[in-house]
């Protein structure tokens, strides 16, 4: 057994986060220590998951935020090793880097929640409602970053612009990825729904400018979180 197979059967120290935050946090922990150098192969999910006294699953979405901040690579057939101590300045979200992301949101996303204010329908009205309950109430970090993409989507359906619907489909999986990796570490799903609540309830009102602020301001918000792991 080597030592991040000896680390991986330790028990870390209890604390007071989600089951995902506490085993991203673990890992990220003993890679920035040393205690995993770089170079070496993680622990199997399987160890990992007796660690934490979790599910394989959540292992794996802890696994996706260390790959992601740019700690971690995985190799088919050989398993996941350590390649940085320190977060990569250019976060790998899914097909795209954080910064693509964050520089083509608001031409696309902003206009959206203004048009979707003006043009939206009751029953898509309805479903933004019925997606922000579910994410106000959802504490499964899996379950809340696909809910998430789907209200995104449901914006830019109800602003009744198609090529802006187009483009949300095509980066909802990175969109998806992104919210996991903030969620887990810089802890954003509260203020995410906090932030939700404010464009449904400016969509509902039919403001366009004041339903744009909203979502400026969400998105300036996802910004800061990202721009903080590069730190």
């Amino acid at each position: 057994m080597d030592l991040s197979d000896s680390w991986a059967v330790s028990q870390p120290t209890a604390t007071r986060m989600s089951a995902a935050e506490a085993v991203f946090a673990d890992i990220r922990d003993a890679i920035v220590s040393g205690r995993i150098a770089v170079g070496e192969r993680l622990p199997a999910e399987a160890a990992l998951a007796t660690r934490h006294g979790v599910s394989r699953s959540v292992v794996r979405e802890a696994l996706r935020s260390c790959t992601a901040l740019g700690l971690t690579e995985t190799k088919t057939g050989r398993g996941t090793f350590v390649i940085r101590d320190r977060i990569n300045a250019d976060l790998d979200i899914g097909n795209y880097d954080a910064r693509e992301l964050i520089e083509a949101r608001p031409h696309v996303e902003i206009p959206s929640a203004g048009w979707a204010a003006e043009r939206r329908t009751d029953d898509e009205l309805r479903e933004l409602e019925t997606l922000a309950d579910q994410m106000r109430n959802e504490d499964d970090h899996r379950a809340w970053v696909l809910l998430d993409g789907k209200f995104h989507t449901a914006i830019a359906r109800a602003s009744k612009n198609r090529v802006f619907e187009a483009i949300i489909v095509d980066i909802r999986g990175a969109l998806t990825r992104q919210s996991e990796t903030l969620n887990l570490v810089a802890r954003r799903q509260r203020a995410s729904n906090t932030e939700h609540d404010r464009i449904v309830a400016e969509i509902r009102a039919g403001d366009y400018d004041a339903a744009a602020r909203a979502m400026a301001d969400h998105l300036d918000a996802v910004r800061g979180a990202v721009e903080s792991l590069r730190r």
